[in-house]
């Protein structure tokens, strides 16, 4: 004869059902004192069998309803307070749920001993002599409104102790039985006192690699103890709440990881370079999918210009951040070397056939000269910008549309424009005008609409406020109305007036450096800025004199007055200058010693027909 199974974690509990003890014939039914005779209706009488099948299907109908709300949460409180009002009152009058801290992240290796805390509790709602368990054994403990005391807060788990052997064996066990009547004050706290007989069920939470918690029913004496079939019940929700504090552990890292990566790869501020004012927003496609292909960046350039890219990546997934991320450092490469808006596309789309055939993005690169009040606009199949202008008109610029990055094989083609004063340059992505219900064109006339109704408000003289202009941009999107995510660079440009610019040619000889100390000294006479006289003089002669020494050609030297002083050296040698000690000996390798000293921030920039060399100094107290 086979062994009957033994029931364990994971079967139903219709499936480990109890045979029920059948009656004694002569009780079964026929005429007092003669026995039944025996045949089919011989067994269990049939109201039993109906009661046990009753309860059978209740545990079942329980157990699917529990499972179902404990795998509703995302987060790991959802799932343990997804277990806690599935429980109580069905199951039990009150539940403990103890965790481990810290919670272990996939293949984490353990730490031994390992500490428990008590994450949540939950009970019946009683008052008067009903609010306790049994008779002198009250369950303040198990009330949240009492600040969980006097249950202990925090367990430490020692190795080869009871309430560890408990947990080893994942199986839970009844508060009454040998093991659990060691570990439960192990767990609860020396001072606790379990409830007599099967009133108590110690569960572990076992996830898929290690025990990650431990989880105590309790039911009043007045409710009837648990059962056997009670212990599978405990079994599978103790399983089900593992593995989705698991996955809720699991998804928390992905979303910590997802958020570090979006933050730096996005810039954390952006610069505030001299005659442009600069704001920005970025949205992800959802809040459980925060990164995405999309990004802006806003790069100073020398001569006071700067840079403004915007970009989109295909798809929005941890790989596309990643190719962004790349792009991005690549752009920002070939922006400190000064090449013109179509070279950096062309490179960046050699970079992106680099990366593997199926990167594909676009991108729009912009370089505004403040000076000039010119702008020069490049684009890899990315739509194209809008100029919202002081008077309130705004338009969409025509801008060559170029073919996407990664596509390979193709030209880009740069424009050059009219940046007037108080003009406002918006670059976006596609996710800010294309979705489901609407294709590109009609958004992008709809912004277009959008940004000249928001100036109107503002009067003909005054343009918006940057900020508040972004967020009316984004209101545009109706609800449900975003599929994808949305980078937003908005640029202000207030330009350099002519009457604070001073611009020169020296010839490379050793006259330069006296002919640049007189210019400098008549512009600043005539800016009102007397008292930086000497400090300019002697800056300039120092670096106009490094340039003389290398140069071929006629030395630039060009003054901009904004809110502070800058002065700018331009030569065409390509070897930019080190700052290093002198010896005492040595009768050179002072001046920018002198440079780093007297002015506010100084800097290097190589160009392609050069370099230039600048510094700063403060016009104010």
């Amino acid at each position: 004869m086979t062994e009957q199974p033994t029931s364990h974690e994971g079967r139903q509990p219709l499936a480990a059902r109890p045979q029920e003890r059948t009656r004694p014939r002569s009780q079964a039914g026929g005429a007092a004192g003669v026995p039944a005779p025996p045949g089919p209706q011989a067994g269990p009488p049939v109201q039993d069998l109906a009661g046990t099948a009753r309860r059978e299907g209740d545990r079942l109908r329980f157990v699917g309803a529990a499972t179902r709300r404990i795998a509703r949460g995302i987060d790991l409180d959802e799932i343990v307070l997804g277990l806690c009002r599935a429980t109580v009152p069905t199951f039990s009058d009150a539940i403990l749920v103890y965790l481990r801290d810290p919670l272990p992240v996939g293949d984490e290796r353990p730490v031994s001993p390992f500490v428990l805390r008590l994450r949540r509790t939950d009970r019946l709602r009683l008052t008067g002599e009903d609010a306790d368990l049994g008779t002198g054994v009250p369950i303040t403990v198990l009330d949240p409104q009492n600040d969980l005391a006097p249950a202990a807060e925090l367990c430490e788990v020692r190795s080869g102790g009871a309430l560890s052997e408990v947990l080893r064996g994942v199986r839970p066990v009844f508060g009454d039985s040998a093991a659990a009547r060691q570990a439960l004050p192990e767990l609860l706290g020396a001072d606790r006192i379990v409830p007599n007989g099967h009133r108590a069920i110690l569960a572990p939470l076992r996830g898929r690699r290690r025990v990650i918690g431990a989880a105590v029913f309790l039911r009043r004496p007045d409710r009837p103890a648990f059962e056997p079939n009670d212990l599978l019940v405990a079994a599978q929700l103790a399983t089900h709440t593992a593995l989705g504090i698991d996955k809720a552990v699991l998804y928390g890292r992905e979303a910590y990881i997802a958020d570090e990566l979006q933050r730096t790869m996005l810039p954390d501020s952006l610069p505030q370079p001299t005659g442009v004012r600069l704001a920005s927003r970025y949205l992800p496609a959802a809040e459980t999918a925060r990164v995405g292909g999309d990004w802006y960046d806003a790069i100073p350039l020398p001569g006071s210009r700067v840079a403004l890219v915007v970009g989109d990546v295909m798809g929005h997934s941890m790989t596309s951040a990643a190719i962004m991320g790349q792009l991005r450092t690549t752009a920002q490469t070939l922006a400190g070397l000064d090449l013109p808006p179509q070279e950096v596309l062309h490179h960046l789309d050699e970079q992106a056939q680099r990366l593997g055939t199926d990167r594909m993005a676009t991108c729009l690169y912009a370089v505004y000269d403040p000076v000039a009040h010119r702008i020069t606009i490049a684009n890899a199949g990315h739509p194209p910008p809008i100029l919202l202008h002081l008077g309130g008109r705004a338009e969409v610029l025509r801008v060559p549309p170029g073919a996407p990055i990664g596509v390979g094989g193709v030209d880009f083609e740069a424009v050059e424009l009219d940046a007037p004063a108080g003009a406002t340059l918006l670059l976006y992505t596609d996710g800010l005008v294309e979705s489901r219900l609407r294709d590109v064109w009609t958004g992008i006339e709809q912004l277009r609409e959008r940004l000249a109704a928001t100036a109107q408000l503002t009067g003909p003289d005054h343009s918006p406020p940057l900020e508040a202009l972004c967020d009316d941009v984004l209101d545009v999107l109706g609800p449900g109305d975003r599929d994808d995510d949305i980078a937003l660079l908005a640029a202000r440009f207030d330009g350099i007036a002519p009457s604070d610019v001073a611009y020169w040619f020296l010839e490379p000889e050793d006259a330069a450096p006296g002919r640049a100390r007189r210019l400098a000294r008549r512009a600043l006479a005539r800016w009102g800025l007397e008292e930086l006289s000497d400090s300019v003089e002697l800056l300039v002669s120092e670096v106009v004199t490094n340039a003389v020494r290398y140069a071929e050609r006629p030395v630039t030297l060009r003054l901009l007055r904004t809110d502070v002083l800058r002065c700018e050296v331009g030569d065409d040698s390509p070897q930019l200058p080190r700052q290093r000690r002198a010896r005492d000996t040595d009768e050179g390798g002072r001046g920018l010693f002198l440079v780093n000293r007297l002015a506010r921030r100084w800097g290097a920039t190589r160009l392609s027909t050069g370099k230039v060399v600048w510094f700063e100094l403060p016009t104010g107290p």
